[in-house]
């Protein structure tokens, strides 16, 4: 997956928008304002992703390439480097889950907007 892959994979999922509010290098993606993605613009080599805490350990264990959130709370987000080990399939996966838990928190009245989008 390449940068521009991904930033189409997660602009399509409903509600979300792209922002660069730490700097002009961090993309950030988010859902009814919260992030659920986020990744270097100049140096696409990782992208961080919120995550279940109980599957973020586990993936952690599984994969070399998956490792506690970089610059981010790491109970709840894992930082996947993007080199290769990695299918599309996966990362496209991960992000569905990262964006999912997110809205799964959203209040009853921001999932409503967002269903209605």
């Amino acid at each position: 997956m390449n940068i521009e892959e991904y930033r189409d994979y997660c602009l399509k999922k409903n509600g979300v928008i792209e922002e660069t509010p730490f700097d002009e290098i961090t993309l950030v993606f988010k859902v009814m304002g919260k992030m659920f993605a986020l990744t270097d613009i100049v140096n696409f080599e990782s992208i961080n992703l919120k995550c279940d805490p109980e599957e973020a350990v586990a993936l952690r264990e599984k994969y070399d390439t998956v490792l506690p959130g970089y610059h981010m709370n790491k109970k709840h987000w894992n930082t996947i480097k993007i080199d290769g080990e990695l299918s599309d399939n996966e990362l496209k996966h991960w992000i569905d889950h990262s964006y999912n838990l997110v809205v799964s928190k959203l209040s009853k009245k921001l999932q409503e907007e967002l269903t209605n989008l």
